[in-house]
């Protein structure tokens, strides 16, 4: 077999075992829960990292925007943002607030970030992989002034399904200061259904929009939906009439 053909043959199948590797990693260190709600009256929230492997890891923790970049200053800080967790251990992270102009009369969005750095075991390969994983989480700054529960709102989600750019869409309007993570939804009219992708949320006091695969022009069409509430579980499912506009 010529040179050129082995090492080919030999790449492709390091691209496939790395490739396999990086699919099963798992984080190590887990989080004490899947969103946090920051309220703004209160100094700081907090959120607890646990080590339940047999290994010990060094840690990360910091707050950014969606965009996930370093370079836009976020409001709330994490601390401590770099912590040693031996196994079976665990750590609190206090996420700080300090002065800001975030708007008073709706929620804004960040996100915590923890990253895992495993620690370099003795008599290791120095060429062996290793990963650096990190779990995100949403964080939710709310202002103490905003008035009911969010869940109480979304009777007040206003839908349609609407032709934008030439294609059909299922639109969410939301008029309330909360957003909304979908864990559930569902077009129905009296022909059939579809489930709906909505890994966008509905944003406070905005609009979000969601592609339809096929056009929809029936009458009777509604919604069906449920949404995770601020302690990780789910509320009870609404249905929901939708307008074709």
């Amino acid at each position: 077999m010529p040179l050129f053909t082995r090492s080919l043959i030999t790449l492709y199948s390091c691209a496939i075992v790395f490739a396999c590797s990086t699919s099963l990693a798992q984080a190590a260190l887990t989080i004490s829960q899947t969103r946090i709600i920051h309220e703004s009256a209160k100094r700081s929230s907090s959120v607890v990292a646990a080590n339940p492997s047999k290994a010990t890891y060094a840690a990360q923790a910091w707050v950014n925007t969606e965009a996930d970049d370093t370079t836009t200053a976020v409001p709330l800080i994490a601390s401590p943002n770099l912590f040693r967790l031996e196994p079976a251990n665990e750590q609190t992270i206090q996420i700080n607030a300090i002065p800001n102009d975030l708007p008073q009369d709706r929620e804004s969005l960040f996100y915590f970030n923890l990253q895992e750095i495993p620690q370099v075991q003795e008599g290791a390969a120095q060429n062996a992989l290793t990963f650096a994983l990190r779990t995100r989480i949403k964080v939710f700054y709310r202002p103490s002034q905003l008035k009911g529960r969010p869940h109480d709102h979304l009777q007040n989600l206003a839908w349609s399904v609407q032709t934008l750019e030439g294609k059909p869409h299922l639109v969410v309007d939301n008029p309330s200061p909360y957003y909304f993570t979908f864990n559930q939804l569902t077009l129905r009219s009296a022909k059939g259904s579809e489930r709906i992708d909505a890994r966008k949320m509905a944003i406070p006091m905005g609009r979000q929009t969601y592609p339809l695969k096929t056009s929809t022009v029936q009458e009777g069409l509604r919604v069906e939906f449920t949404t995770i509430n601020d302690h990780g579980g789910l509320t009870p499912e609404l249905s929901r009439p939708v307008k074709r506009l």
